[in-house]
Parts: structure tokens; sequence; C-alpha cells
């Protein structure tokens, strides 16, 4: 879709943000080999050997995408065996990443501590992963049918919507407001859109209320408790949650770039604290790896005991079997037959992800500080943890189980519905997004394409069947699977997005197969309607022709025209209001509460003069006895105006909502 709704699909990528694989990006270096593999094609997994690989990789791929700086780090049986700094921490001064003191910010990396704070609270008694979690606030959140727990948020089954405003600011507004944890969290609440424990969906916001809990049963603000109970029981002596940072370790911290080749952005602050404001080292979080290893062989850990640990890494429901799930806190992300768990985490400079290689003992973690051309720091990431498991861990995928006159069937049922992402928001203008719907291409073989994920041709993944209901890539990595309920097709998922999130079939009654064409005529109409008038007056006037019709006739004529410029100009605030914050996410704050209200205002005002002024054109049209052509076109104008009327009423920007 072009024009407009081109914006709703760009915004649509800041939701999917959590993701290394949400957006396409341009082929990724080659990779290089520096020993001799085994007869299985396995390299021996050594600090000389990883190190090699990673100078033939980084470096390459940071140039190639115009990314300023990366941070690779990789331990294996309690020991980092290679810590690599590549590129700058500041491009004017020519500062080298140094994996030991250059802090990075790894996003929603972030949350894993968070987490583990939860679990260690669980492990001394202070909280219950299945107690309501209104019974340790000091307000409450929204119930739908089921009461929300710890286990819900841990595995982002809350059903609370997504929260857009002030995910993200300056150090310069936050000092205007009041990011306080608790003020967050109280300042809007989010609603429920789904019945807990039904529907994955990622949440920033049930992340935080998780660490305000923790704070709240500890007795110790949520800064000091991690840095207590965390940071210094693994010496990870340069990393904070603080923000802004302290000024001993502010001196050490990496600018955020868009491109390498851009002046810096500033410090990003996050009021969801706990959701993503840690700044660490790569070497800091080499140490947070190995405590989790360490767990994850059955070995207490000066973070948690091995029985708490592997309560906290067991998958939970699986909404879109047999796709990853999450564990509490972890995604699941096996990998060539290796159990794998991690998370990824972006902010608007900064992208990073990390590996645990459960069985292994291995870890890998990798941050860079620029989003790259086309989001390549998607591409980064994912070829370098993909090239790891198949440097170090090979396996072929197993094959495929499935009738192909089935599959071609399924995957027809798949594509014939239009989907939502399950992580949305349902509050006021940000509906107008829904609008922009996913769906599937049916190759008319019994294989799939889906355009959200592009290859490193820019081309719409494939996918192949593999069994009934699930498709997968050509080299195994990615499964795509379908929930299906009286073979219709209801939901959707991707390994890549299936722990934290579904596709879901769209309704009927806003679904884009019939709403999105019907808007493109309806907004033809309108702009024919309001162009054609004063092209019209124009003409008329050039050649002194004055219109034959009754008084009425006239005035109904020109007020639907007027309306029909009204109506235009209130859709296009909206998405002009979406492509100005798209510009700079830090503009989604409080500064767009007037302009929501007036444009809401706008909204109501074009909706009452659009419908009113076309039924009055329509009644004069008909009594003043014109042509069949100007009746006909009197009709549409109506129904024009019916359409975007209802459009902006399911939109909600007529909602006056400035909570998103």
């Amino acid at each position: 879709m072009r024009g407009p709704f081109r914006v709703l699909s760009l915004l649509g990528c800041l939701l999917l943000s959590s993701s290394p694989w949400a957006q396409p990006a341009p082929a990724a270096p080659p990779r290089q080999a520096a020993v001799p593999p085994s007869a299985d094609g396995a390299h021996a997994l050594t600090g000389e050997d990883v190190t090699a690989w990673l100078d033939g990789f980084m470096p390459y791929a940071l140039a190639r995408g115009n990314v300023a700086g990366g941070v690779v780090v990789v331990v294996k049986d309690g020991e980092i065996i290679a810590r690599r700094g590549y590129g700058y921490a500041d491009v004017a001064e020519r500062k080298p990443v140094d994996p030991d003191t250059t802090l990075f910010r790894p996003g929603s990396v972030s949350k894993l501590l968070t987490w583990t704070a939860v679990m260690q609270q669980v492990e001394a008694g202070r909280l219950d992963l299945d107690t309501d979690v209104n019974a340790y606030l000091d307000f409450r959140v929204p119930t739908r049918g089921t009461p929300i727990t710890l286990r819900h948020l841990m595995t982002h089954t809350s059903g609370l919507e997504e929260r857009l405003k002030n995910l993200m600011t300056t150090e310069e507004q936050a000092r205007a407001g009041n990011t306080e944890l608790g003020a967050y969290l109280k300042a809007w609440v989010p609603g429920q859109i789904f019945e807990p424990g039904t529907v994955p969906a990622y949440s920033n916001y049930a992340t935080s209320l998780a660490g305000y809990i923790v704070a709240r049963v500890s007795g110790e603000t949520f800064d000091d408790y991690i840095e207590r109970h965390i940071l210094q029981p693994l010496r990870m002596t340069r990393s904070s949650f603080r923000q802004p940072l302290p000024p001993e370790l502010a001196t050490g911290m990496a600018r955020g770039y868009l491109l390498g080749s851009d002046a810096p952005g500033v410090y990003e602050v996050v009021p969801s604290a706990p959701a993503g404001s840690l700044a660490a080292t790569g070497t800091d979080m080499g140490r947070f790896m190995i405590a989790h290893l360490e767990t994850a062989a059955g070995r207490d850990s000066p973070l948690l005991k091995a029985q708490t640990a592997a309560l906290m890494y067991t998958p939970q429901t699986r909404f879109a079997p047999p796709l990853r799930t999450m564990a509490l806190g972890f995604y699941e992300i096996d990998v060539n037959g290796q159990r794998v768990i991690g998370h990824g985490g972006d902010t608007i400079f900064f992208h990073t992800y990390l590996y645990l290689f459960r069985d292994q003992g291995v870890g890998v973690y990798v941050s860079v500080n620029s989003s790259g051309i086309d989001g390549v720091t998607n591409t980064i990431r994912s070829e370098l943890l993909d090239g790891f498991a198949d440097r170090y861990f090979p396996a072929r995928p197993a094959p495929a189980q499935v009738d192909l006159e089935i599959a071609k069937t399924q995957a027809r049922q798949l594509a014939a519905g239009r989907y939502l992402n399950s992580r949305r928001s349902e509050s006021g203008f940000m509906r107008l997004m829904q609008l922009q719907q996913i769906r599937i291409v049916d190759n008319g073989d019994g294989s799939i394409a889906f355009p959200l994920l592009a290859g490193t041709n820019g081309q719409p993944t494939r996918f192949e069947p593999m069994a009934p209901y699930v498709w997968r890539t050509a080299d195994g990595k990615q499964r795509l699977a379908a929930v299906a309920e009286d073979g219709a097709v209801t939901a959707f998922s991707v390994d890549a997005f299936s722990p934290f999130m579904l596709f879901q079939r769209v309704e009927g009654y806003r679904s884009g197969a019939w709403l999105m064409p019907l808007l493109g005529l309806s907004f033809a109409v309108l702009a024919l309607s309001a162009l054609a008038w004063p092209v019209a007056a124009l003409v008329r006037r050039r050649y002194r022709i004055a219109l034959p019709w009754p008084t009425r006739t006239l005035r109904a004529y020109r007020a639907s025209r007027a309306a029909s410029w009204l109506v235009l100009a209130s859709w296009a605030g909206w998405v002009g209001l979406i492509a100005w914050f798209m510009a700079d996410y830090f503009r989604l704050g409080d500064g767009l509460d007037v302009w929501v209200l007036l444009l809401s205002v706008l909204s109501v005002g074009a909706i009452v003069a659009g419908l009113a002024t076309a039924l009055w054109n329509l009644r004069e049209t008909w009594r003043g006895g014109r042509g069949r052509l100007a009746r006909l076109w009197a009709v549409l104008l109506v129904l024009a105006m019916l359409a975007t009327t209802y459009a902006a009423l399911i939109s909600g920007l007529v909602a006056f909502v400035t909570d998103f």
C-alpha cells in the first residue's frame, strides 16, 4: 500500500522492534572459516577460532551497513572466551569500542535482569507466580476474566494493550516530567484487550509492573535492588539501570546513531525503566550470561538456585504449536536441535541480542550502536547468531512430512484472511494503524510468502510446507504455523515472533479486504469533488458562465465541496501527525495531547459537516433538476462521506483519547 497508509506500515515496525527479524535488510557479509571443521562440519569452539570468525564478519558487516560500532562477547564453560569491540563508540572523537569499558544500551535485554529479580523474590517466598498482581500493588490493574499474575507478566500474556506514549524520552524531557517508576505506572494503566493467559502480546508496561512489584516487596527502589542483588554479586561494576547514568559510567557510554555517518543522537531515557533502561559493557553482560549458564547446568549461582532457574527456563504455553514460546522471561530460541533461550532488545539507536545454549554452557551477546542502512542491524544480529550456531552446532532440517494437496488447501485458507498483530493499541487514534493489515501470499504450490519478513534480496520470505498447517524456510531456521478451527485459520505466527506475538485474523467489519479499496475510492471521490469546485469556478469565471441553478442548490453544492476539503484535511492531519512523530520517536510524549484533541475536534466537525452537506446536496441536486451524472455523483459523495465516517469511528479518530 502506497501513499498515506505507508506511514501506518512504518509505525508497525516500531511495534515489532523487539525482534531482530522485523525488517528487511541488505545481504549480510560472507562468513569466514578460521580452522578446518571436523567431519560433521562443526568447528571447535575455542577463543581463537571464534575470534577469527568474528573478525572476519563484524568489520565488514558494520562498514557495509553504515553502523558506527558494535560489541560481541562469547562465553563457554564459565569463562569469557572472546570479547571483541568493533568500530567506534564516538565517531567524531574516533573513540574505539572497548568491550571492558564501553557501555551499550541493550534495550529489552534489560528485562532479563528484571525477570531474574522477580525469580529471586519468588525464591525468597515474597512473591508467588500465580497470585493476582493487585495483591502486591498500591493501585489496581484491570481484570478481564482471570486475574493477571506474575506468570502472565513474565510470558507476555497479561492481555494488556500496547503503550507507546512516553516509551522513550530524552534527559531534557525527563527533567520536565515525572519519570519516577510508580508515577509512570499509575498515570495511565493500559486497557486489557485479551483475557490473561489466552494471547501472547509483548508488553513493556507489564515488565515495568513486575519491576515495581519487586521494589515494593523488597522495600528497596528498583535501581537499588538491581545493584545490590544482581550487579554487585556478579561484579558488573560498569552497568546501571539509573537514568541519567552516574558520572563515573557516563564517560564510557557509547554514542547512539541512526547511521554511523550521521550526527549522534541524545541519551535515551526509558520511563518504563525495568523494561529497557540498562546500560552495560559487553564484559559485564558476559558475567550475566555465565551466571545463568551456571544455573542451567544444575548448579546454584550468585543469582538463583538451580531449582528456581530450572523453573524459569521451562517453556510455557505454546499458542501456535510447534513454534517457539516463552519461558519465564526468556524467549525459547531452539536452533539446530540445541535448547537455546535468550532475548532481543532495541532502542532507537541500539540493537542487541543475547543467546544462551543451555546444554552447551555457551552464551553469545551482540550489540550495535546504530540502526544502519534499511535496518541492516537486524540482519547483522540474526546472521551472526545463526552463523554461530551453524559453525559450532550444525544440523540439517528434518525432512518434511506433508501431503502436497493438503498443503495447497491449507495455504489457501491461510492466505484468505487479513491479520492484525496481537501487540497493538486499541486506545484512540492508534487504532488507525489497524487499517494496515498483514497478508500471507499463497504461491499456488503449497508454499507461502510472508511479506513482513524479507530475505537478503528484499523479497518476502518463502516458506515451504513442512507439516499440516506448518511451513518453514529453506534453511529450516524459521517456521510459520497456523492456528485453525473448523477448516478456517484464526491466527498464525512465525518462530521469530511466536514467543510474544500472534497475528490474529481480522473480524469482517474491519477487514482491509473490503475496507481499504472502499476508502481508496471514497478519498478519490472526495478529492475530485474538492478539486473540481475551484477548477470549475475558475473556468466559469474565465468564460463568464453563470450556473443556472436555484440558490439552495448552489449553496448545497458549495457546502458539500467545502466539507470534502474538511474531511480530507482531518485525515491528512492524522496521517501527518503519525509521520511527524515517526520522524522522531522522542515526540511520542505529552506534547502530542493538544494536537490529538484538536484533530479529534476537527474529525467530529468534518463528520458532521460532511454527512449533513452531502445529504443536503443530494436532495437539492435531485430537486434542482440536474442531470444524471450530477445525481450519480451526489450519491457517490454521500457514500464516500459514510465510508470515511465509518473508518474514522472504528479507527478512534473521534475518541478524544490522549493516552495511547
